[in-house]
């Protein structure tokens, strides 16, 4: 059985990166950055899709 803390610490990581990938593009940073920060954002919402499954 899956620790609910461990899921809820994940899913506030996602939501503050998500949150950040938002801001970055409203604020107009480059691509780069965009990139990497929706990259963290992939491999946190791989992770979580692998541990649910």
């Amino acid at each position: 059985m899956l620790n609910t803390t461990f899921l809820s610490n994940l899913n506030e990581k996602i939501e503050g990166v998500r949150a950040k990938m938002y801001e970055a593009y409203e604020d107009g940073r480059s691509y780069e950055e965009l990139l990497k920060i929706s990259q963290e954002l992939d491999d946190l919402l791989n992770r979580l899709e692998q541990i649910t499954k």
